[in-house]
Parts: C-alpha cells; structure tokens; sequence
C-alpha cells in the first residue's frame, strides 16, 4: 500500500473529537496502546481532551490524510523531556500516516533527546519509530489500563 498524497498536520480543536472518540474507542487500537485510557465513555472522553487543549506543556496535532481527520499526535514533557505520541484511525494503519505524521512533528521540534514508548508487542509502532531513527534505550514492566495487567513497555529515544 501507498502513502497517501497528502499528510498535513494543524491544532486540534474540539470539532475534531467527534472523529478523534471514534479512533480512540476503536477496541484493537486501545490494545495495541495498551497504556492509554480506554475512552468508552464521551462525556470523560471530551473531559479529558478538554483539559489536554487547555494544557500549555501538551502540543496536540490532528493529523489529516488527503483532507480527511485519521488521528492525532502529540508532544508533551514530562521532567523536562519530550515525549511523542500517536494515534492512528486503524483504518489508515500501515499506509504511512503516522510516519509522516510523527516527522512533521519532529521537525517541527529542535529540542533532543525525544522519547517515546510503546508495547513491546505493537510492532506497527516500533516499525514508524525505528524508520523515525529512535533507538530502543530501556525496557519495563508497566500497569496497562487497556489490558488490565502488567504489560512490557519499550522506551525509545531520539537525539
């Protein structure tokens, strides 16, 4: 499968969430994030987003593909450092987007290291990092909410 022509990024606002509660909802993409919120619930869903968009440490980008909303990604800090993520419409997996997606943030973004972390078992996302340059620096044990148990995370780093 082919990128598509067109990946552009801009602010999320909250018309976006309609589309966004949708990807976020969507039950294998919640397990393949393993450490996100499962959003079942639209009323907490725009709650939190809410607080995200008001959150002056958080960058949030809705990411459209050929002019349609598939995602979003984000750059917040967390003791300093930044730290990216991703979510993509599991629809427009494994087409590009969140590749594209992810190095429009980048560079956009001079301050290095960049870190980000993923189940060790999602490989799409390990693949869009390894293609990013992020290197593998630690692994860990973590709580995943979405699985309701312990789950391996990886973390990466780009300098």
């Amino acid at each position: 499968m082919g990128e598509p022509h067109v990946v552009t990024l801009r602010p999320t606002r909250a018309a976006d969430l309609d589309a966004l509660f949708r990807f976020h909802h969507d039950e294998i993409a919640v397990h393949q994030a393993a450490f996100a919120p499962g959003d079942d619930d639209r009323p907490a869903f725009d709650a939190r987003w809410a607080e995200r968009l008001a959150d002056p440490e958080l960058t949030t980008r809705t990411v459209r593909a050929d002019g349609r909303i598939v995602g979003d990604v984000e750059v917040r800090r967390e003791h300093g450092v930044a730290v990216l993520d991703s979510w993509i419409d599991p629809d427009h997996w494994g087409l590009g987007i969140a590749t594209r997606a992810l190095r429009l943030l980048l560079d956009g973004l001079p301050e290095r290291p960049v870190r980000a972390r993923v189940a060790a078992d999602n490989r799409g996302s390990r693949a869009v990092l390894a293609k990013l340059g992020f290197a593998e620096v630690a692994r860990e044990l973590v709580f995943a909410p979405a699985r309701g148990g312990e789950t391996e995370r990886l973390v990466y780093e780009l300098d």
